[in-house]
């Protein structure tokens, strides 16, 4: 039934609450689902550019999904949304596992074997550019990091096995020696980042701030980048 009314294989629904009846049958929780999130995307993209073009909009769910999948706080999801604007720029392939979690591998560890063998164009280690449909249901959070990302030279993160937080760098051999930081460090993600950089201090304010009063960056070089 989901994928018979779905215009997308994912993102179709935006992740918020929703206050639903006792009793309503599945099809009218599909129908009602998708129209109020269908109604939120046109209300956010006129805020934004003014009028809602649905296909281009979606390529934004796209990006969006990948910084949802990514980031470990909200507040990491306009930088995340620096290194996807950064490196598609680049003409970089975004190498990020999150976009193998698509679909039926949702919850599953991203392997080599995966890597090596997924020919969808959600392997972004295959296939430059963004997967062509979203990988997860989005957050309006991580809609506007990938609208609005910080400006930044990062091209690569890593996540600290002590904070649980990411690692961000401009050059390879700084991120080699972040994934090197961690080896023989057990992951415990119970530190809070309690010293924000400036970055970071870009970063909370574009989460606090109205979609309204801000300007949204040239995005050619997206949609020129989906594959």
């Amino acid at each position: 039934m989901y994928d018979e009314h779905a215009y997308k294989l994912d993102g179709n629904i935006l992740a918020d609450s929703y206050s639903l009846p006792v009793g309503m049958s599945e099809e009218y929780i599909l129908f009602y689902l998708f129209s109020q999130t269908n109604k939120k995307y046109e209300e956010f993209s006129k805020k934004i550019f003014g009028k809602y073009d649905k296909e281009k909009w979606f390529r934004y769910i796209s990006l969006a999904s990948v910084i949802q999948k990514e980031a470990a706080t909200t507040n990491e999801m306009p930088i995340i949304a620096s290194v996807v604007h950064n490196r598609l720029k680049k003409n970089m392939a975004l190498q990020m596992d999150g976009t193998l979690n698509y679909g039926k591998y949702s919850n599953s560890v991203v392997t080599a074997d995966r890597i090596r063998n997924d020919e969808t164009s959600y392997n972004t280690y295959k296939n430059k550019g963004l997967p062509k449909d979203p990988v997860c249901a989005v957050s309006l959070d991580a809609i506007k990091a990938a609208i609005f990302p910080v400006k930044s030279n990062y091209l690569y993160f890593v996540r600290d096995n002590k904070t649980g937080l990411h690692k961000f760098s401009n050059d390879y051999e700084t991120h080699q020696a972040n994934i090197n930081a961690n080896i023989g460090v057990a992951k415990t993600y119970t530190k809070v980042n309690d010293k924000p950089n400036d970055i970071d201090n870009e970063a909370i304010d574009i989460m606090k701030n109205d979609i309204s009063n801000q300007k949204a960056p040239s995005i050619k070089d997206l949609f020129n980048s989906v594959n």
